[in-house]
């Protein structure tokens, strides 16, 4: 199978039935939520640094089609309501949330989006903004990230549960003219990595 048709065949199971991702993905919700706390604290601490005037740009990359993208986003929400009321940034108004939810053509985002109602109903619940629901605006970008997927200037925070694992081609540059790693002993940017690996 060659690249065009990995990108456009490759994906989880859309739908709501027995065998789609939505009914089959409690495991890596189990997952991705013994990792929560280090991407809530990330995000709540990048909010605090840079206080977006007016938008904070989130993306989902690698997405898929079940509940838990949106869940990650409503807790995302809601850590930056939590900072966002704190003390440490007096009056700061909530910002509106631009979310970016990313997986390849084949995904099935219309299960996506037709939670929609829900999601908005559950948030405005969960959140303590009078009564309003906070202003999230959730489009899908459908595409490999191998290539440009979003506006310049627009994404805040990048995340990623279940997508790298998938990748159909080494990244370039991670290897040095001997073939050898230049990021060696480490799966991700770490305080030993060499600045190449952070480009």
């Amino acid at each position: 199978m060659d690249k065009k048709d990995l990108e456009k065949e490759f994906h989880m199971t859309g739908g709501a039935g027995e065998t789609s991702y939505a009914r089959n993905s409690s495991l890596q919700k189990k997952a991705s939520d013994e990792a929560k706390h280090i991407t809530l604290e990330t995000l709540q601490q990048l909010y605090k640094e840079t206080r977006p005037k007016s938008t904070l740009g989130i993306a989902d990359l690698g997405c898929s089609s079940g509940p838990n993208t949106l869940s990650t986003i409503r807790d995302m929400i809601k850590a930056i309501e939590e900072v966002a009321h704190h003390r440490e940034i007096p009056n700061q108004p909530l910002p509106e949330f631009s979310i970016f939810l990313n997986d390849l053509p084949g995904n099935d985002f219309n299960s996506i989006f037709k939670s929609l109602p829900d999601f908005h109903t559950e948030l405005k619940r969960d959140t303590n903004t009078n009564g309003d629901s906070p202003s999230v605006f959730i489009s899908a970008y459908p595409g490999s990230f191998y290539g440009r997927l979003f506006p310049e200037n627009t994404i805040h925070f990048i995340h990623s549960s279940y997508s790298l694992h998938w990748l159909s081609k080494v990244p370039p540059g991670i290897y040095d003219e001997q073939g050898k790693s230049i990021n060696k002993g480490c799966v991700n940017i770490c305080s030993s990595s060499p600045e190449a690996v952070s480009k």
